[in-house]
């Protein structure tokens, strides 16, 4: 999906190009993978050359990862503080990400007012 978001549409082999050349997937592990994403309508056909099919992200990043996170803390029954405990038990979550929270919840307050 990295390659799709950044590069734009690209056939499974400029996929598979993009993966750096030490661990990269074998060429039919991406093409399973391209296909069951396409399945998931997380991708789609953006034009056929040839016999090789180019395809394009179907979904936002922002929208994988809306629905990432919604999956993950489904996983906690909808609790967000065992995620947010780990998360600075790891040392990921940086003063800058909760400074970034605390205006994203003041601006939600204030729009919950606002209607």
């Amino acid at each position: 999906m990295e390659t799709l978001w950044t590069r734009g549409a690209c056939s499974v082999r400029e996929i598979q190009d993009a993966f750096p050349e030490h661990g990269r997937p074998a060429y039919t592990t991406v093409q399973t993978t391209v296909y069951r994403l396409e399945g998931k309508k997380a991708v789609r056909i953006a034009k056929r050359v040839g016999n090789a099919n180019i395809f394009e992200a179907a979904i936002s990043r922002r929208a994988a990862e809306n629905k990432l996170i919604d999956d993950l803390l489904g996983l906690f029954g909808g609790r967000v503080k065992p995620v947010m405990a780990r998360l600075i038990e790891s040392g990921k979550l940086t003063l800058d990400d909760v400074k970034e929270a605390e205006h994203a919840v003041r601006k939600l307050a204030r729009k919950d007012k606002s209607q």
